[in-house]
C-alpha cells in the first residue's frame, strides 16, 4: 500500500524537576543545600532516509513522544535527560503543522536531520539559588513542560522528469521501457496508483523519471486521485506531456493535451509554468500521417513521435529530454516559511488578561509559565517572588484598569487567589 500523507500527534518531553535538599551528615555544621537540577526532555528528531519510499507506517502508528527528563535528586545530582525520538521518514517529505498549514521543513535529502520539536529544560535545584544573603534557599525550579502537536506529513516525489497524461495513455509501459522499474501494466484506467520512480541512463549522465498516475478532468479541485498525486510532480524540472495521438480511448487527443494542462495550472502556477515536452504514443497505429501535422499545429509546439510498445522514436525522446535538463537549474527543496515551534521557551514575559465571567480575571501568555516553573506556594520566599513579578511586570496595574475589584478572582495557571485593593 502506498500512504504518501499522513497526520501524526508528536510531543517533546518535559523538562525535570529540581530537587529541594540539604546536605545533613552527623560532624558536617551547616551542610547547605544540594538539590541537583532536572533532567532535559528529549527531543523529536525527522530524519529524511532513502530507504523508506511510503508513509505507510503512520497509518498504523500516529503518537511519537520523546522521554521526559528525570527530577533532580539531593547530593547535586542531576536528573537524567529524557532520550530523543527519531522519526524516519522517506526523503522528500513535507512537514507542516496541521492546525495552519505552514511549513516546518522540507526533508529533501538523504540523512537530513530536523528537530520539530524541542525538549523542555530542566529546572533549577535549590543549590542554585543559594547566595550569601540566601544560604538556605527552600525552593527549587520546575522544569519546562511541553505540549503536544499534531503534524502533517506530505510526501513530494524527488524526481527529474514527471510523466503525465490521461490514464491508458501508455505512461507506464513507456517508464518500463526507458528504465528498469517495473509497473504494474494492464489495458484499464488507473493502473497506476502511486507513482513508480526509474533511472534512466543516458550517454554519461543519468536522471530519474516519475510516472505518475493518469489525471482526469476536475483532478484539480480533487475529482479522482486529485491533490493525492498532483502532488508529487510539483519537484520536477521537466514534464514529458504523454498523448495517445490514435484517439484509441475514443477521446480527442488535442483535448485531452488542454484538459491536461488545464489542471495543472488549476492545481498550481508555478507547475504550469515547468518546461514540457509532448511525446504523442502510440503513433505507430496512426493511418493518416497529417494528424500529428494539425496536433502539432495546434498544440503549437514541437511533438516527438513515440511508440512505447514498439520502441519507435525512443533514442529522440531521451535526446530531447537530457537537453532539455542540461538547460533547467538542479532539483532543489521547496522554500520554506520558517514556521518553528518553541516548545520549550520560557523566557517570553508577555501577558494578557482574559475575562470569561464577572469578578474572574486570568492571565494567560508567556509570563504564566515563567511563574508556573519558579513559584512554589509553600514557600515564603517563592510567593514573595510571585508578588514582585506581578507588580514589576505591571500585571497588578493591567488588573486594575481591567476592573479588578477587591475580593475578584485571579487565576495565573494553577494558581488562584483573591485580588486585594
Amino acid at each position: 500500500m502506498f500512504i504518501d500523507k499522513a497526520d501524526i500527534l508528536i510531543k517533546s518531553g518535559h523538562g525535570g524537576n529540581g530537587a529541594v535538599s540539604f546536605h545533613r551528615e552527623k560532624y558536617v555544621m551547616a551542610g547547605g543545600p544540594d538539590g541537583g537540577d532536572g533532567g532535559h526532555g528529549g527531543n523529536v528528531v525527522f530524519v529524511a532516509d532513502k530507504n523508506i519510499n511510503t508513509l505507510i507506517d503512520f497509518k498504523y502508528k500516529r503518537k511519537y513522544f520523546a522521554e521526559s527528563g528525570e527530577n533532580g535528586s539531593m547530593n547535586n545530582s542531576s536528573g537524567k535527560s529524557g532520550l530523543d525520538i527519531t522519526v524516519k521518514v522517506p526523503m522528500g517529505t513535507v512537514i507542516r503543522d496541521k492546525e495552519t498549514g505552514r511549513t516546518i521543513a522540507d526533508l529533501f535529502y538523504d540523512g537530513e536531520t530536523r528537530v520539530v520539536l524541542k525538549g523542555g529544560r530542566g529546572g533549577k535545584g535549590n543549590a542554585r539559588f543559594a547566595k550569601p544573603t540566601r544560604q538556605a534557599p527552600e525552593f527549587s525550579q520546575h522544569g519546562v513542560k511541553t505540549n503536544e502537536v499534531w503534524v502533517t506529513l506530505e510526501l513530494k516525489t524527488i524526481a527529474d522528469v514527471g510523466l503525465v497524461g490521461f490514464p491508458n495513455v501508455g505512461k507506464s509501459t513507456l517508464l518500463s521501457v526507458l528504465t528498469n522499474a517495473k509497473p504494474k501494466i494492464a489495458n484499464y484506467h488507473f493502473t497506476t496508483l502511486s507513482p513508480n520512480l526509474g533511472v534512466v541512463k543516458y550517454y554519461d549522465d543519468s536522471f530519474v523519471i516519475a510516472d505518475i498516475p493518469g489525471l482526469i478532468e476536475g483532478a484539480s479541485t480533487g475529482a479522482g486521485l486529485g491533490h493525492n498525486f498532483l502532488r508529487h510532480i510539483e519537484r520536477v524540472r521537466l514534464i514529458v506531456h504523454i498523448v495517445d495521438i490514435s484517439g484509441s480511448e475514443g477521446r480527442n487527443p488535442y483535448e485531452d493535451f488542454k484538459a491536461i494542462n488545464k489542471e495543472l495550472k488549476g492545481y498550481s502556477a508555478v507547475l504550469a509554468e515547468k518546461t514540457q515536452i509532448i511525446a504523442a504514443n502510440k503513433s505507430d497505429l496512426l493511418n493518416d500521417g497529417t494528424f500529428l501535422e494539425q496536433f502539432q499545429k495546434k498544440a503549437k509546439r514541437k511533438v516527438i513521435p513515440i511508440s512505447a510498445a514498439t520502441n519507435f522514436g525512443l533514442e529522440a525522446l531521451l535526446d530531447a529530454v537530457y537537453k532539455a535538463l542540461k538547460e533547467l537549474p538542479p532539483l532543489a527543496p521547496i522554500a520554506t516559511d520558517g514556521y518553528s515551534y518553541d516548545n520549550a521557551n520560557d523566557s517570553d514575559d508577555s501577558f494578557e488578561i482574559v475575562t470569561e465571567k464577572e469578578g474572574v480575571y486570568e492571565i494567560v501568555g508567556g509570563l504564566v509559565r515563567i511563574l508556573e516553573r519558579n513559584v512554589s506556594l509553600d514557600n515564603d520566599e517563592s510567593f514573595r517572588y510571585f508578588q514582585r513579578v506581578l507588580r514589576d511586570k505591571g500585571v497588578i496595574d493591567k488588573l486594575y484598569e481591567s476592573g479588578a475589584k477587591d475580593g475578584d478572582t485571579v487565576i495565573v495557571g494553577d494558581i488562584e487567589f483573591d485580588f486585594v485593593d
